[in-house]
Parts: C-alpha cells; structure tokens; sequence
C-alpha cells in the first residue's frame, strides 16, 4: 500500500520520534518492530521498513556501475544509513549524525510525509518552505515529471 499524508510531530528532548499509528502499520512488522533511517536529498531523513530497504538497495544495486560518482553516493548513503529500533510505544530514536544531517534538534517541530514506499522526516521548517515553493506548482510539476497526465 502506498504510504501518503502529513503529520506534524515533536521530537523529544532524546530525539524521539512518535511514528504516526497509520505509518507504523506499514513500516513496521510486529515479528521485528525495526525500520531503517536513511539520508535523502535536501536534508531529508528517508524511514523504510525493512522490506522496503531491502527494495530500495535492489533499486540501488542497478546504479553501482554507473561510475565513480554512483560509487561515491552509494558509500555514502549506506554509511549514514541505520536499523532503529522502534520502543513499544511506537517512537524512534533518531541517531545524532542523522539528525544532524537534516538539521533536527531535540524539541523541534518536524513534519512527516508517506511517499508511496517510505516516509520523509523534515524539519517544520524546511518542509514549510519546500511546500511554498513547489506547491503552487503542483500541475507544472507533475506535466514535467509525467508529460501527459492519464487521468
């Protein structure tokens, strides 16, 4: 099932994260209540499941032999990359160099977003920008991302 919705969220004073009941149930599997945090573009933290990790680094693998610079990101992007654990009460501990690197602190509104097959951990503001830059241009968008749209 494609992950959708907005859902603003505080990370605690421990980086704690709450995910949302309707993300959990897709990112989470109870036999092994873990997800991985990866880094995305534009200071984004990208949350898949497992299976949803596994997918994406089979997406990934397509693109090892595309030369030094896919070399270069892949090693990034696994060296950043972590298992969480997800506590039973459904949050996350996101991992300091993560939140560093989409500049999250402790006690900060973030906002979190399904994107068919993972989640966006943003902060409120930067998603509060991208939002008023981009979202005004929705059709624009989608014409230059699909061309000619089905429905």
């Amino acid at each position: 099932m494609a992950l959708t919705g907005t859902f603003n969220k505080i990370l605690d004073g421990k980086r704690r994260l709450a995910i949302p009941k309707r993300l959990k149930e897709e990112l989470v599997e109870e036999k092994s209540p873990q997800i991985y945090i990866a880094p995305g573009t534009a200071s984004v933290l990208l949350v898949y499941s497992e299976k949803g990790f596994e997918q994406q680094a089979q997406r990934l693998a397509d693109f090892s032999r595309n030369g030094p610079e896919a070399a270069q990101y892949l090693r990034l992007y696994y060296a950043r990359a972590e298992k969480v654990e997800v506590d039973s009460q459904g949050r996350v501990c996101i991992p300091e160099r993560l939140a560093e690197l989409a500049s999250l602190e402790p006690k900060q509104d973030v906002v979190l977003i399904g994107v068919q097959d993972h989640a966006e951990i943003w902060s409120a503001e930067r998603w509060n920008t991208y939002l008023n830059d981009h979202g005004p241009n929705f059709d624009e968008v989608a014409a230059q991302a699909f061309g000619q749209m089905p429905w």
